[in-house]
């Protein structure tokens, strides 16, 4: 944990030199002891130890007169400040980023626009004759070949081919007057 030392030691107030003694004398341990209780989240534990010192220059509760009188006060503190934490996170509903929130509605849209996609594809298909729609289900839909599909259709590969062609040329088209393409 980084510290800066306020002002040189001649140029500091008694108080800040008794706030840097008193750092010196108990922020590492402090510091251990919260990174701890916060199963080693550095940021957060660094935030409670400088918190609990500023509550120590507030009070006036810098003198160490006694040896160790300070510490165990700063270490309740620092665990109030802990526990409070925790009690406010747990108070509030979770949080989450816009990337979480923004991910699900760009899924949810995407979802819609397929949707809204399948059926300009299948109002554009209805305009196809007959015979199209049968070779495009036959081929596309069904996943088959056009020789597969010329045997299940019972005509000619060459057929298939052709009307393939021409059906895709037509829904092409039809996809165009309706806003895509």
């Amino acid at each position: 944990m980084n510290v800066t030392v306020i002002g040189s030691a001649s140029a500091a107030s008694p108080e800040e030199r008794a706030l840097r003694d008193l750092y010196l004398a108990h922020g590492p341990a402090l510091h251990t002891y919260v990174l701890r209780m916060l199963g080693g989240d550095t940021h957060r534990a660094e935030d409670i130890v400088q918190e609990t010192l500023l509550r120590c220059w507030n009070t006036r509760n810098l003198a160490d007169g006694e040896g160790m009188a300070v510490r165990p006060w700063m270490f309740r503190v620092a665990r109030n400040l802990v526990i409070d934490g925790h009690r406010t996170r747990m108070a509030r509903p979770l949080e989450i980023s816009g990337d979480t929130w923004l991910g699900e509605w760009s899924a949810e849209a995407d979802d819609i626009e397929r949707m809204l996609s399948s059926v300009v594809v299948q109002q554009a298909l209805e305009v196809l004759t007959p015979a199209h729609q049968e070779v495009l289900r036959a081929t596309f839909f069904a996943d088959r070949t056009t020789r597969q599909a010329a045997e299940a259709l019972g005509v000619p590969q060459g057929t298939v081919k052709s009307r393939v062609y021409y059906a895709l040329r037509c829904l092409k088209s039809a996809l165009e007057e309706r806003g895509m393409g």
